[in-house]
């Protein structure tokens, strides 16, 4: 089964990167209202909130990340994920981990054209 990851972004406008250590845990949540992406992924950490978005422009997306329009139709409302080893100036490469992920992982192994 293959992993998949996300990079998030806009770290900057909140607690910047540097209280990101791997393995930590965040959640996203999606917010269909969003009136600048309607395909936005709002990232939280547990004790800080609002960290930043999953990454959705070919700018801003770290590596093998997927962006947000490439996960959103895959996560029910909400996700979680962890913090890998990269923490970078701009922004977080983390994978996906729970809530339905077995149910990501699945959908993402029929549909490889992601």
């Amino acid at each position: 089964m293959e992993d998949i990851f996300f990079t998030v972004t806009g770290c900057n406008h909140y607690f910047g990167t540097e209280a990101f250590k791997p393995r930590m845990k965040v959640t996203l949540y999606k917010e269909p209202d969003n009136k600048y992406d309607k395909e936005a992924i709002r990232v939280e950490a547990r004790a800080l909130g609002k960290i930043g978005y999953v990454a959705n422009s070919p700018y801003t997306v770290l590596g093998e990340s997927r962006s947000a329009g490439r996960l959103y139709d895959l996560i029910d409302d909400g996700a979680t994920g962890r913090v890998l080893l990269y923490v970078l100036p701009q922004g977080l490469v983390c994978e996906l981990e729970e809530t339905g992920f077995e149910k990501v992982k699945k959908i993402y192994k029929k549909h490889r054209h992601y």
